[in-house]
């Protein structure tokens, strides 16, 4: 079909509707004259030669003239259907206002309502029904070139739930970023959808749905079928990066501990979440001056990613000084049940090393016996920082946060949950309630809030910092696998590029408008970590460079020439 090598042309066969049909190779009215007479392009397009920035204005217009974001949303996901160049072209070139409509949080909607625009396929879809066919479907040659595969099941989308086959907006949606901010090319990455059912009956009821209609399949039939995954994308891709997206939490850390040393792989809700967070909050501290060793970390929400944060800035305090039964005292752990103390039944493994010691509480004066709440932590433990994690809107509530604010001089409050709609609080209102004093990162886009006059930069402690740039880093190095301390040197990286390193009134992290160069730095580092450890043969600082620069794509149009037909 066609081919690309590191000249400035690209070869194909492809002619007349079909050459227009392909979004990879599509120009639209910006094919010159001369290619227009190689390829019979004359009649299917107007007779007006463009050019790329000419499209990007237009593009960007209608755009524009939507009501409301999800119609952006829809109309950004038919451009990349049609046009991709034109599509990251806009997405590179005004990141600020289109990365929140193809990411977090306007993908929570697209997921929601991803049957009603659903037009053409994007990536692979693996149902349940189909598990005998996967490696037959794997093997199209499409996708000889695919260096990089975002998975869900769709089963805990954002703070959304269960949303089935729509599921596969967050896999187009990562993917996209991939791209956009690591330069990874599109050709090299692949969304994968698991359709093992839904158990949403909104989704089961409507019409409109595209998924299996079927409750979600669990147990071992699950395990099964993830393993038969597993094992043809090991076969078909033995270099690939596989990272896992949006599972529910009771099979997010299994899957990742049972795959982990298998393939080249990881979970983001885990560990790009944990290196974010990591990141951000040292970059808070830079601020705040009070080192980690010495914050208490209060965690809303100890799911799979909570504990992916908890353990990173376990990991953090250790090699800062602290003996591990010492940094572990300094969490304090809530959940559905209250304060994580010991003792407590059905506790998971990953929430294990960050229960409280009975005695540690035993003198603290509740609101309600029996039952220990953030604002009991609050009153009690009087922690430094709050991380929420839980999905559930408004949980940071009122007193607590006021009740911080009165024994921390700087509270750094991180209400992570996304999308908007399921953020534990609003900045403004944080603001107000700390009097002006938090340092906030949350996980989707708010605007600035206000105090006194003074307009209050809200950081977005968002993956997009971390898992493109690990994507690049994996790439280039030709890492086996993904380590731990990969996502540490993400995160110290990301900590070093923060504005506050210089200016400790600056925002906390760079803005997303240098998404760009922040993903090439986290690249440079996650690279040289994997050879550290031992997952990445050892190379030169330049061959480094070489490679990296060497994977970065650039949406630009390059001229066509015409490839000899093969013989049939």
């Amino acid at each position: 079909m066609s081919s690309q090598s590191e000249n400035s042309e690209i070869e194909t066969e492809l002619e007349g509707l079909a050459l227009i049909s392909n979004p990879m190779l599509n120009k639209g009215t910006a094919f010159s004259e001369a290619e227009r007479d190689l390829f019979r392009l004359h009649g299917f397009l107007p007779p007006h030669v463009g050019t790329l920035e000419r499209q990007a204005s237009r593009r960007l217009k209608a755009l524009r003239g939507y009501q409301t974001n999800f119609e952006r949303y829809a109309f950004l996901r038919e451009l990349q259907d049609t046009n991709e160049t034109l599509f990251y072209a806009l997405l590179v070139a005004y990141p600020d206002e289109i990365l929140p409509l193809v990411y977090t949080p306007t993908v929570g909607e697209g997921c929601q309502r991803f049957s009603e625009i659903f037009r053409r396929p994007r990536g692979l879809f693996l149902s349940y029904p189909n598990k005998h066919r996967i490696r037959e479907i794997l093997a199209n040659p499409a996708f000889d070139r695919v260096r990089v595969i975002v998975v869900s099941d769709g089963e805990r989308i954002l703070g959304l739930g269960d949303q089935g086959a729509g599921g596969m907006g967050i896999p187009i949606g990562k993917l996209a970023l991939y791209t956009a901010c690591a330069g990874i090319h599109p050709q090299a990455t692949l969304p994968i959808m698991l359709d093992v059912g839904t158990n949403n009956q909104e989704r089961l009821d409507d019409p409109l749905y595209i998924g299996w209609r079927h409750e979600r399949v669990r147990g071992a039939e699950y395990d099964a079928f993830i393993e038969e995954f597993v094992s043809a994308v090991a076969q078909r891709w033995p270099n690939v990066l596989l990272q896992w997206e949006d599972f529910a939490g009771a099979n997010a850390g299994r899957l990742l501990a049972r795959y982990r040393d298998r393939l080249c792989t990881f979970n983001d809700d885990i560990q790009g979440t944990a290196s974010v967070a990591a990141g951000t909050l040292a970059a808070a501290i830079k601020v705040t001056g009070v080192p980690l060793a010495e914050q208490r970390i209060a965690l809303l929400g100890a799911g799979s990613a909570g504990c992916g944060i908890a353990a990173l800035l376990l990991q953090t305090m250790t090699e800062a000084g602290l003996s591990e039964e010492a940094a572990r005292a300094r969490f304090y752990a809530i959940d559905r049940p209250g304060l994580l103390v010991e003792g407590m039944n059905d506790l998971h493994p990953a929430q294990l090393p960050f229960v409280q010691k009975r005695s540690a509480v035993a003198n603290w004066r509740l609101e309600e016996a029996g039952r220990i709440g953030l604002f009991d932590v609050v009153t009690n433990a009087k922690p430094t920082v709050l991380i929420g994690v839980t999905g559930h809107p408004g949980t940071f509530s009122e007193k607590a946060v006021r009740e911080m604010a009165r024994h921390v001089e700087r509270p750094v409050l991180f209400p992570l949950s996304n999308p908007t709609s399921r953020s534990e609080a609003v900045p403004q209102d944080l603001i107000e309630w700390t009097e002006g004093r938090a340092l906030i990162g949350t996980g989707s886009p708010f605007p600035n809030a206000m105090w006194t006059g003074t307009p209050v930069t809200i950081a977005q402690t968002n993956n997009a910092y971390i898992f493109p740039g690990v994507g690049l880093g994996v790439i280039a190095s030709d890492a086996k696998r993904v380590t731990d301390s990969m996502f540490m040197a993400a995160a110290k990286t990301l900590a070093d590029l923060s504005p506050a390193t210089h200016d400790r009134h600056g925002r906390l992290l760079p803005p997303v408008s240098e998404l760009r160069s922040v993903s090439r730095a986290v690249a440079v580092a996650v690279a040289r970590r994997a050879q550290a450890d031992g997952v990445a043969q050892s190379m030169s600082e330049d061959e480094l460079d070489r490679r990296i620069r060497a994977h970065i794509w650039e949406p630009v149009y390059r001229p066509y020439r015409r490839a000899a037909s093969k013989s049939t």
